[in-house]
């Protein structure tokens, strides 16, 4: 083992590894960094106290703590684990651009970044920046959009059952309110919920997202707890601005509720026909929702990519101000690879 490493072994071993790439590097090449700076300054300055004398440390620069959130949602790890990983990888300082033995924020600083972010409802706004970004550069035409959910799962909670029943009516449960019992409840998500899916039961939140069905690059999404049913944001997601686009999505956005709101938006209605009881599907129908299938399937690799190449879509955020600023993260970061791969192409 080499007591002593040379700037010329560090030369080596770097120029080795530009040759086999690394998807970070084309993501800082392609996203265009600086035009989430206003957006950025504008939260965190929105929860600035004034300043009562000059001193201390300046403050890390906004685009470069924002790099940090992406890194920490493309991996899914921890703020301790996201200062350990940036002290020890080079690919991370190199994406963000901080000299070998430079300082590096600390957990606590990249928490309470990220934590001011998500008071401020800065996860959507970030995520609409970069869609009008896209938007200028006709990525997303908007022609076909697709509509589907996906649980983002949360730690379960370990409740007795008059803790349960709290939760559920949305109240404090007997006890919380003692000093004693004030550790246990900063770990409770009372915002999350539970809900049954084939028999399959899940905690914590939806993702419930518009993709454009030719880039499959996100348009628009919601957060709801998990047992809001998939068709409850329908209307929201839809709207008059998707006038002249064909809508697909699978049966759980059936309903002649949605139709005419469809109609009255100027969109096409193409969902999933649904088998009634005494009233089985026709050949001709099952052919037509095989069609359908077809498009929709696209979203699939969208929640793919989330599952397989970012680590689980798996939360432990706790509260639903910051599961919503996580999943906006998750969506924005998604667009991100998917911009790149486009571009690329």
């Amino acid at each position: 083992m080499k007591l002593f490493v040379t700037a010329q072994d560090l030369a080596r071993n770097e120029g080795k590894a530009l040759g086999i790439g690394n998807p970070l590097d084309r993501l800082d090449d392609r996203i265009p960094w600086e035009r989430f700076r206003p957006a950025l300054e504008s939260a965190i300055n929105s929860l600035k106290k004034p300043q009562v004398a000059p001193g201390g440390r300046p403050a890390w620069d906004v685009v470069l703590m924002f790099k940090i959130l992406v890194l920490q949602r493309v991996y899914n790890i921890s703020d301790t684990q996201m200062e350990y990983q940036i002290l020890d990888r080079l690919s991370f300082q190199r994406f963000l651009r901080i000299e070998i033995g430079g300082y590096v924020p600390d957990d606590k600083t990249i928490w309470h970044f990220k934590n001011q972010l998500a008071k401020t409802g800065a996860g959507k706004k970030l995520f609409q920046e970069f869609d009008r970004f896209l938007t200028e550069n006709a990525m997303a035409l908007k022609e076909g959009v697709i509509l589907d959910a996906s649980f983002i799962e949360m730690p379960r909670q370990h409740l007795s059952k008059e803790e349960k029943l709290a939760q559920d009516e949305k109240r404090t449960s007997e006890g919380w309110d003692k000093p004693e019992n004030q550790a246990k409840v900063r770990q409770k998500d009372l915002d999350a919920a539970w809900t049954k899916k084939n028999d399959q039961s899940f905690f914590g939140y939806k993702d419930h997202v518009k993709v454009d069905a030719e880039s499959k690059l996100i348009i628009d999404y919601e957060v709801t707890t998990a047992s809001v049913h998939d068709s409850q944001v329908f209307k929201s997601l839809i709207t008059s601005a998707d006038r002249g686009a064909t809508v697909w999505a699978d049966s759980a956005y059936a309903g002649l509720e949605y139709q005419v709101h469809s109609i009255l938006n100027k969109v096409e209605y193409d969902v999933h026909e649904k088998a009634h009881r005494n009233s089985p599907l026709t050949d001709e129908q099952k052919a037509e929702n095989r069609d359908r299938s077809r498009i929709r399937a696209r979203v699939e690799h969208v929640f793919g990519f989330m599952e397989n190449s970012m680590n689980r879509m798996r939360l432990k955020t706790i509260g639903e101000t910051r599961t919503k600023f996580s999943i906006g993260m998750m969506n924005l970061v998604y667009n991100f690879f998917r911009y790149e791969q486009l571009v690329r192409a």
